[in-house]
């Protein structure tokens, strides 16, 4: 779908012009006809290259524009103008640029999932068939509402996940630099220093270590192959699906971070499918959802098997606590699913809370430990030579 800019002339002789999107020129005339208008010109608008990281729409982004949205139709403000404000107040040029496709969509006659449903990579499964059940039930505002904490509650997950990988990461890559930094430069340093004290035969660690060094300077594009090639190697494996089932189902079964993982997949899945059934989603449509939307290959297994009885299959799954599974099989005999779905979401957020702060609390002596034993190693078995000498002086 292409954008066209066109000029017509009313029944009244008023000059007006605008921007379409359409399949072609044809299509636009026949809507500019439809309205009444004389065609005076229609021609397509060119295309500016503009280089984009994803959607070019953060989450973030995404939540103030639901919250607002949801507040000014509630206030009684037509839809064409709530999208016309938001798009020109958003700092995000992206994302005014899409509102203002958006809007153009309405106003060609489009409800406002299906204006929304043209751009994917902005607005998910989850956010379009919400905004359909809001417009089908005229709640709207109740609907967007309901999104905006939803995402406000997935934005919080996302940085809590980040905020505890930040310090490791860091951690790893100053522990990479040094290490790089004593391969190339101290170690061949006092490897000539002993050169020059004579011919003495040198500690088995610190010949080690040499070896380290001459491979590193002499081969370092073996050493820089084998991580980009283990980078690339897992991520053409995770675009497969096999995979991917097999990388989540390890990702799940680590020692340390694999129960924490699985908190954050069942506060994930039983949020999405809460936020779906309680907003009039049907639950098949909402399982198809929450499947697509699950981040992890095993879940998503485990949920495309729960059509008639959800309880049996989750259990399957072997990722869903019994717990959980126990207490969706009440929501499923009771008719109180969507209730007991926020429950379990609302204990699981926060069993996640704490979970990340042990978790990081966890990381940051392993990774001081790792940084210690690697550098301290690295400066022994370069000075084990000068001990030996210290030794042998004395005797």
């Amino acid at each position: 779908m292409a954008k066209f800019q066109w000029e017509g002339t009313t029944r009244t002789g008023e000059k007006k012009r605008g921007v379409m999107e359409a399949d072609n020129a044809v299509q636009v005339e026949a809507r500019l006809r439809g309205d009444g208008l004389a065609i005076d010109r229609v021609k397509k608008e060119a295309v500016a290259f503009q280089l984009t990281i994803g959607s070019g729409v953060a989450p973030k982004d995404l939540q103030i524009f639901t919250r607002q949205l949801a507040t000014m139709i509630d206030a009684g403000l037509p839809l064409v103008q709530c999208l016309d404000i938001l798009a020109a107040q958003t700092p995000n040029k992206v994302f005014a640029r899409i509102l203002g496709q958006v809007k153009s969509g309405v106003e060609q006659g489009a409800t406002f999932s299906d204006a929304l449903r043209r751009h994917p990579r902005v607005f998910d499964d989850l956010y379009v068939n919400l905004v359909a059940a809001g417009e089908i039930g005229g709640i709207l505002d109740t609907i967007l509402n309901r999104l905006a904490v939803y995402i406000e509650k997935a934005v919080k997950l996302r940085g809590q996940i980040k905020s505890a990988m930040y310090y490791p990461v860091g951690v790893l890559v100053v522990a990479i630099g040094v290490i790089a930094v004593m391969l190339v430069k101290v170690i061949p340093t006092f490897e000539n220093m002993y050169k020059e004290m004579g011919h003495a035969e040198l500690p088995g660690a610190t010949k080690f270590v040499i070896n380290i060094s001459h491979s590193f300077v002499n081969r370092w594009y073996l050493y820089f192959g084998t991580i980009f090639g283990v980078i690339a190697g897992s991520t053409m494996m995770r675009r497969s699906d096999r995979g991917r089932e097999i990388f989540d189902s390890v990702m799940l079964h680590l020692p340390v971070l694999g129960p924490t993982l699985r908190k954050i997949v069942v506060a994930r899945f039983t949020r999405t499918l809460g936020t779906l059934l309680t907003s009039g989603v049907p639950i098949l449509d909402a399982l198809d959802i929450c499947a697509r939307t699950a981040g992890n290959k095993v879940v998503e297994h485990g949920i495309n098997k729960a059509r008639d009885n959800m309880a049996g299959p989750l259990a399957e799954a072997r990722v869903f606590p019994t717990m959980v599974v126990q207490m969706i099989g009440v929501g499923e005999q009771t008719g109180a699913m969507d209730q007991m779905l926020q429950k379990i979401a609302d204990f699981y957020e926060e069993e996640v809370d704490a979970s990340v702060s042990a978790l990081t609390s966890l990381i940051e002596p392993v990774m001081m430990a790792f940084l210690g034993v690697v550098v301290g190693g690295l400066i022994i078995a370069m000075y084990l030579p000068i001990f030996k000498l210290a030794g042998n002086i004395q005797s």
